[in-house]
């Protein structure tokens, strides 16, 4: 079996699925709904009346991401943390593909089911929840990921993928 993988430096933290999975299920859920912020709720309602038809789409985005970031602002002040369930291990993933992922130590057992987050630098900024199986101590087969997040991932695949061949081309 032949995977394709271009490098990208991202990290992930993860554990072993059958040490938490109904706690790891329930976060999965709430980072899917990460746009369930009041700005975020109120948005989604706003597009479905049709109130944001005359709005600049970019324009409204920045303004919303502005928001959060006071939002977040707001929390680091009042020493306030976004609750996150802490995972047993932390890794540097060393090349990234659509469906894989390798990281850089073999840190993985054959077979074995896993939760993670990644980190993604995207715009906005935020974790990512997925479920993967390990295909061997270093290459792992991402099996659930979130519509939104798929959506992401490939799109970050597909960048990496043009820096590598920007790359080679100079080369």
């Amino acid at each position: 079996m032949s995977i394709r993988l271009v490098t990208a430096p991202l990290e992930i933290d993860f554990d072993f699925a059958k040490s938490g999975a109904e706690e790891f299920e329930r976060e999965y859920q709430s980072l899917s709904e990460s746009d369930d912020d009041p700005i975020g709720q109120w948005l989604k309602i706003a597009k479905a009346r049709g109130e944001t038809k005359e709005t600049d789409p970019v324009l409204l985005n920045l303004l919303v991401e502005l928001h959060r970031k006071v939002d977040q602002l707001t929390q680091i002040v009042k020493n306030e943390e976004p609750k996150r369930i802490p995972l047993s291990m932390h890794a540097e993933i060393e090349a990234i593909g659509f469906e894989h992922f390798r990281l850089k130590e073999p840190l993985l057992q054959k077979s074995e089911r896993y939760y993670g987050r990644i980190a993604m630098p995207v715009f906005p900024k935020r974790d990512v929840a997925i479920w993967f199986e390990a295909l061997d101590s270093r290459v792992a087969k991402i099996v659930r990921m979130h519509e939104r997040d798929i959506k992401e991932w490939n799109s970050y695949v597909t960048a990496r993928e043009r820096i590598m061949i920007r790359e080679m081309k100079r080369k």
